[in-house]
């Protein structure tokens, strides 16, 4: 199992949190989660600037799948493209540092 942590910025910080924001962005997870994919959990909290993700795939070999962080931005990418309020809500997802790289 492996956990990833990621953050979606709001698109007006400050702006206050539906009070099912954290369940509706969750479920968008779920509804475009793909076999491949491999979620099996996720969770998420709103906070004035931002939503947090947290997503639990499991492994996979990594000589023949994209890493964790792949594959949580390309679901959390799909979730925000289809979802109109992650897409009303948030920018979109920042694409992961290149493979090797980390961010300083």
């Amino acid at each position: 199992m492996e956990i990833v942590y990621a953050s979606l910025k709001r698109r007006r910080p400050g702006a206050t949190a539906q009070a099912n924001e954290a369940a509706e962005a969750v479920d968008a997870l779920w509804a475009h989660a793909e076999p491949g994919d491999g979620l099996e959990h996720a969770s998420a909290q709103p906070a004035h600037d931002r939503i947090d993700l947290l997503l639990y795939l499991l492994s996979r070999d990594p000589a023949d799948q994209p890493d964790a962080v792949r594959r949580a931005h390309r679901l959390i990418s799909r979730s925000h493209r289809t979802s109109p309020l992650l897409r009303r809500s948030y920018l979109p997802p920042e694409p992961p540092e290149p493979e090797g790289r980390t961010a300083a």
